[in-house]
């Protein structure tokens, strides 16, 4: 079945459109949208971008397999992010995301059977002053201990 977007998304497309010297520019913007809207970019929604753009799909594929924001496959309704740079990694990194695997079942990269949570991990959140941390779908968690992953992720999976 063809993909196409709510008529909602539709005109945030055209407001997108608008924002931008020319089509290509919009590709990442879109894609966003079209994730926001299916939770993950198939080939139908490769498709739907690159025919909108007037892009190659070879070009908006590449866009999807080069950023780690955009998931080739179904994910979870939530998203958990463990940032894995040096200071998180010296500040317990490796604890809290052992937890969430432990927690959640999963490993990085899975999604709980449920389909509620996928785990994955970052190089840098930016929060490097107060790590560990972790990102819960648009939410920072920081300054993180191991009972406050519990509650989280408790909290996300009731």
């Amino acid at each position: 079945m063809a993909f196409s977007l709510t008529p909602e998304r539709q005109e945030t497309l055209q407001d997108i459109l608008s924002r931008y010297p020319n089509k290509m520019a919009a590709t990442i913007p879109l894609l966003h949208l079209c994730q926001e809207q299916n939770g993950w970019v198939s080939d139908e929604v490769v498709d739907y971008v690159a025919t909108t753009l007037e892009l190659p799909t070879a070009h908006v594929f590449g866009v999807v397999t080069f950023y780690t924001l955009f998931f080739t496959h179904p994910m979870g309704k939530h998203h958990v992010w463990v940032c894995r740079t040096l200071s998180c990694a010296l500040n317990g990194a490796d604890e809290i995301l052992e937890r969430c695997k432990d927690k959640l079942g999963i490993d990085i990269g899975e999604t709980t059977e449920d389909g509620q949570v996928s785990l994955h991990t970052a190089e840098c959140l930016a929060s490097c002053g107060t790590a560990p941390m972790m990102q819960i779908d648009k939410e920072y968690h920081e300054n993180l201990t191991l009972d406050q992953v519990d509650v989280l992720l408790d909290r996300l999976r009731s």
